[in-house]
């Protein structure tokens, strides 16, 4: 499964934080920002996730987080 958020991450060294809190949460996924969108897109890819608790641990950090349509 392959989910792409909206966010507004905007600092590398936020991405990697949020990138090592959601790997925590979700091992053995793959999960990236590209910041150089202009949607400051987070991508996780994986079987073991949860859409909304994607969302809730992003927002529980201070930071926007929509699924991306």
């Amino acid at each position: 499964m392959i989910e792409v958020f909206k966010t507004n991450v905007h600092k590398a060294g936020e991405a990697r934080r949020l990138v090592a809190l959601l790997l925590n949460h979700f091992p053995g996924n793959k999960i990236n920002f590209d910041l150089d969108d202009c949607d400051k897109v987070l991508r996780v890819e994986g079987r073991n996730f949860v859409t909304e608790q994607v969302m809730n641990l992003m927002q529980q950090s201070g930071f926007q987080c929509a699924v991306l349509e």
